[in-house]
């Protein structure tokens, strides 16, 4: 038995189920400072890529890949 990939569905104007857009990926630099929901207050210490930063949240550097609902600017 063959998996199959499957086909792209037709998106109606009248369909209450309509696709979004993802949401815009916040820029960040060195020495925002960002709030997370689990680690708290952070300041950012790199920025290796687009959809990453390395934040340290004075207990540990965490990498948080972006974008992240959990993650809001200050």
């Amino acid at each position: 038995m063959t998996s199959r990939t499957p086909a792209a569905r037709p998106v109606f104007p009248s369909s209450p189920f309509r696709p979004t857009a993802p949401p815009p990926v916040q820029k960040f630099s060195i020495d925002d400072l960002l709030t997370h929901d689990r680690h708290g207050l952070g300041r950012v210490v790199s920025v290796p890529g687009d959809h990453e930063v390395h934040v340290d949240f004075g207990t540990a550097v965490r990498r948080i890949a972006l974008p992240n609902p959990k993650v809001t600017r200050l």
